[in-house]
């Protein structure tokens, strides 16, 4: 008999995925959607490229309930199901389309929270919480917070074992559990003892009420709960109103001696930042929930206090309210230790024997890029410079974290300057607290020029407090045909790829530039025009589309649209005279859709759809103007 998984619901009498047997069955997969249903995978508006999204059905469908009993205007109806996504049946699950046509259910979409920009299933929460003897049933659900990085912040209701109260030792064991065997953003910023946690009917617990309760709004599925009493305790608890500020120790000032005042004001800060009370003198604050955003904020807010800021190296050397003091009162620069506070934790500079555990690290990290290991290789092996490669974190030698280092020594204004490119930061979650350690060790040498072109959204905070700015590279978009005039110029250009024809007319330096990127899948060519010449690299890249958007035409459609990418031109007028021709031959040889550029390539823009810059530098002597994406990881990765 065969065994099959499936997904649907009661109120729908049926699946909305299920299997086939005349479909291949692949581990950890659902096989296909159920006959006549147009289940899609929506994702979230502020991350549209996520694989993960909330299952919707787009079609009527024979079994779908025509209402709910008791609801005569069918208002309660079209907020259970229809509201967050209008249009859309929304059943409440969270759904992954895979490439093979397939499932895969990742649990409920209310029980989802996005903390400082990471997202967390509430089950990795409740699993973690199931060995705190002390607690009965817990709740984790997102609250709004204006004053919190990200503008919400986790709190945590907990319904206790009889005889038992919240107080500072419990709420910190749990904050130290849920960071010490998940991450720092596992640990909430508000813990709330309750009687009880919303339950529906048919005993389904509600995070969808206790969300709409802890930030004071109606609570939609009211008359589905049997026991929505409990929902009062929640809206008028003390630990969930008001700011952090207020629920923190006031800062104290006067009348205490210089370090004794200073040790409050620190504990204070600490406290009110982390969302952990008390933290002592010698607490190691990276176990007390402070993760990489956390520590830019708290450095920030002790800066703001003590009138002088804390390097981050010092900090990570000695991460306690007694080391900040040591910074602040000795003016100490201490180096970045080498060992942190649990045993086998190491953080040091990348060697050669690192290239595969870091490899696989990467390929595991960065598993929906789709990138292997033999390709990774190549942000290691490139011979650009002698520079280091990167910092890896290890934990009894498995490799846990890792920061890249892609640098080339280029020729600006006949000067020569050390560019290095950050690539492929990444931590284990439950090390996330470490993290800004790679970054203060990579960015220790203030001399180097520094940029980062594919920050995540997480990571930008981070850069921007090391004094990183924005790089204004706004890049056009232009597909076929947008620019048809130029090509009744007056004079035909040549085009030519061939790599020796090429490589003769260069110059030294353009051969310099030609030789080292030649290994690496970029397209080199020269448009020639009487005695004008532009010598031009380009990249063919992947935008990577969210499936679940495609709907049915996921099956025929690729997940991705390639295009080509300009990341080098020496001479942007002859380019731009005979855009359109140079544009088809680029396309039809990379077998793209469209061909992008950086608009200030151009003397005046061209016609194209513009795209939003996302990138970032620092450096003590150039500007952004002056800096391209050559010799970088979008060179040495298809990414």
């Amino acid at each position: 008999m065969p065994l099959q998984s499936i997904s649907g619901g009661t109120d729908i009498i049926g699946c909305f995925v299920l299997g086939s047997p005349n479909l291949p069955v692949h581990c950890g997969e659902i096989q296909c959607r159920s006959l006549g249903l147009d289940v899609r995978s929506l994702p979230p508006t502020d991350d549209p490229q996520a694989l993960i999204g909330e299952l919707v059905c787009a079609n009527p469908f024979p079994s779908r309930p025509l209402g709910l009993h008791g609801d005569a205007d069918g208002t309660r109806f079209h907020a259970t199901y229809f509201a967050q996504n209008p249009g859309f049946w929304t059943h409440g699950d969270l759904i992954e389309a895979t490439p093979h046509g397939g499932w895969r259910l990742h649990g409920r979409s209310d029980g989802v929270l996005n903390v400082r920009g990471i997202r967390i299933g509430a089950a990795e929460i409740y699993r973690i919480l199931d060995g705190v003897e002390e607690i009965l049933e817990a709740m984790a659900v997102e609250q709004q917070a204006e004053e919190e990085p990200g503008g919400t912040r986790m709190v945590l209701l907990v319904v206790l074992r009889e005889g038992l109260a919240i107080d500072d030792t419990l709420t910190k064991h749990i904050r130290s559990e849920l960071a010490r065997c998940g991450s720092a953003a596992f640990a909430p910023a508000r813990i709330a003892q309750v009687e009880a946690l919303p339950v529906t009917f048919n005993g389904k617990r509600s995070e969808a009420a206790a969300r709409d309760a802890v930030n004071g709004r109606p609570v939609r599925n009211r008359d589905a709960l049997q026991n929505s009493e409990c929902l009062e305790a929640i809206v008028n608890h003390p630990a969930l109103r008001g700011s952090s500020a207020s629920q923190g120790p006031a800062l104290i000032r006067e009348g205490i001696p210089g370090a004794e005042r200073l040790r409050k004001d620190l504990q204070a800060i600490c406290e009110r930042v982390l969302g952990v009370a008390p933290i002592g003198w010698s607490d190691h604050l990276l176990e007390c929930g402070a993760d990489s955003l956390a520590v830019v904020s708290l450095l920030l807010e002790i800066e703001g206090v003590a009138g002088r800021p804390v390097p981050l190296p010092a900090f990570l050397a000695a991460p306690s309210i007694e080391g900040l003091i040591a910074v602040l009162s000795t003016g100490a620069e201490i180096m970045p230790a080498q060992q942190f506070g649990r045993s086998g934790l190491r953080l040091r500079a990348m060697g050669p024997d690192d290239q595969e555990s870091i490899c696989r690290f990467l390929e595991e990290s960065f598993r929906d890029s789709g990138i292997k290991a033999m390709t990774w290789r190549r942000l290691l092996d490139h011979d650009w410079s002698e520079h280091g490669r990167g910092f890896i974190l290890v934990d009894d030698n498995a490799v846990v974290g890792f920061i890249g280092a892609v640098t080339a020594q280029r020729r600006v204004n006949g000067e020569a300057v050390l560019v290095c490119n950050l690539s492929s930061w990444v931590v284990q979650p439950q090390y996330s607290g470490c993290g800004m350690a790679l970054l203060a060790s990579m960015l220790d040498d203030e001399n180097l020029t520094y940029t980062c072109f594919t920050p995540q959204r997480t990571s930008w905070a981070a850069l921007m407090a090391q004094r990183f700015k924005p790089l204004e590279l706004h890049r056009i978009a232009m597909p076929p045909l947008l620019q048809v005039e130029t090509l009744f110029a007056s004079t035909q250009p040549v085009i030519s790829f061939d790599s020796t024809v090429v490589r003769e007319r260069l110059t030294s330096e353009q051969r310099q530039i030609f030789d080292d990127h030649a290994p690496y899948d970029c397209l080199q060519f020269t448009v020639s025009d009487g005695s004008d010449c532009a010598y031009l690299v380009v990249k063919r890249r992947v935008h990577r589309l969210a499936g679940g958007r495609l709907g049915v035409l996921a099956r025929v459609l690729p997940r991705g649209i390639s295009y080509s990418d300009i990341l080098h031109c020496s001479a942007p007028a002859l380019l731009l005279r005979h855009l359109e021709r140079v544009k088809l031959a680029i396309l039809r040889r990379q077998r793209t859709a469209a061909l992008v550029a950086e608009a200030r390539l151009f003397p005046v823009s061209p016609r194209g759809v513009m795209l939003a810059p996302h990138a970032c530098y620092r450096s003590p002597m150039l500007a952004g103007d002056q800096l391209d994406r050559l010799y970088s990881e979008i060179v040495l990765l298809p990414i």
